[in-house]
């Protein structure tokens, strides 16, 4: 009897250079043991041609033409669950790297669900790597992370139509879609599955797309908001003890709410 998981990994990429290949390619040669893998390419004819023969036998490999505006990476997701073979469909983004362990807690969760989100965790874990971690342990703490890879039904997808490319934030986006065409989401912070990290500078390119987080966490951004005034209430009625005191006290809520992220469903034990 086959081990293989009835299922589908569908990966978007563009990419403008290859210095990931021979590790993506390596990874994609393990996850294809386990499961049946399409990379969704919209990257130059050229760089296509380098990636198809690099790839083959190994995974499905479809052209996608990026879109002239919009998300490219959405349009690419719509390609790759139009084209699965099967109903359960993992989709992540080309950094993501599942081991068995996590694919089969995603694919089981998907029994009871419409939609299935992990817990991304870097590794390895640079300097801009830990800064974007705690970002992640705020949310854990406050709200919800939004990862780099979701179970989702391919019936249900499709469906529904796919969702809106004409987005910055497309995870939360997809996230709304399902829920607005009646379907389930379950959050599942408990699976941690290994996100490569970016470069410092691709990190640093990304800080405004970041921001919308705190846009789908409500009371977060209430929080961060109320820190600013508060500071300089303070400071303008010349109390710099006080001032002190509330600097000290913001600084101890964010670590305490840190830790309790860091602590939640296990978390200790890969953060």
């Amino acid at each position: 009897m086959s081990d293989r998981e009835l299922a589908e990994v569908v990966i978007p990429l563009r990419w403008s250079d290859d210095h990931a290949l021979a590790e993506f390619t390596a990874y994609l040669r393990r996850l294809a043991v386990w499961v049946d893998v399409t990379v969704v390419d919209g990257s130059d004819a050229a760089r296509f041609r380098v990636h198809a023969k690099a790839w083959r036998g190994i995974a499905r490999h479809l052209p996608v033409r990026p879109p002239a505006t919009g998300n490219g990476k959405v349009v690419g997701v719509i390609a790759g669950v139009a084209a699965a073979r099967h109903e359960f469909v993992v989709l992540a983004d080309d950094d993501v790297r599942y081991d068995r362990a996590a694919l089969r807690a995603v694919l089981a969760a998907l029994h009871g669900a419409d939609l299935v989100k992990p817990q991304n965790v870097f590794e390895p874990a640079p300097w801009h790597a830990r800064w974007d971690t705690g970002r992640s342990l705020l949310n854990r703490a406050l709200g919800e992370d939004f990862p780099g890879t979701y179970g989702v039904r391919r019936a249900t997808f499709i469906a529904m139509g796919g969702y809106d490319a004409d987005v910055l934030f497309e995870n939360l986006e997809l996230e709304r879609t399902v829920r607005a065409a009646g379907g389930r989401v379950v959050s599942r912070p408990d699976v941690y599955v290994v996100r490569r990290p970016p470069s410092a500078a691709h990190f640093r390119s990304q800080r405004v797309r970041q921001a919308y987080d705190s846009w789908a966490q409500p009371a977060r951004m209430l929080a961060e908001a109320a820190i600013l005034p508060a500071l300089v209430w303070v400071c303008a009625r010349r109390r710099r003890a006080a001032a002190r005191l509330v600097a000290v006290l913001l600084l101890a809520a964010v670590l305490l709410l840190a830790e309790r992220g860091r602590r939640a469903h296990g978390g200790s034990a890969v953060y």
